[in-house]
């Protein structure tokens, strides 16, 4: 069962391990939408912002 991401922090802390293993750009959408429901105007937020 997928995970809801709602809170900007934990989109954030999402993205941020992501990046860790080398996820980038659409790599880090895709990979991030695989694994959690997340509103996508809402990471693209958290995305431009970090």
């Amino acid at each position: 069962m997928k995970r809801r991401l709602t809170e900007p922090v934990d989109i954030l802390t999402a993205v941020s391990i992501l990046k860790s293993y080398g996820y980038l750009g659409d790599e880090l959408v895709i990979a991030i939408t695989r694994i959690f429901y997340v509103d996508l105007d809402a990471l693209n937020e958290v995305v431009a912002n970090a």
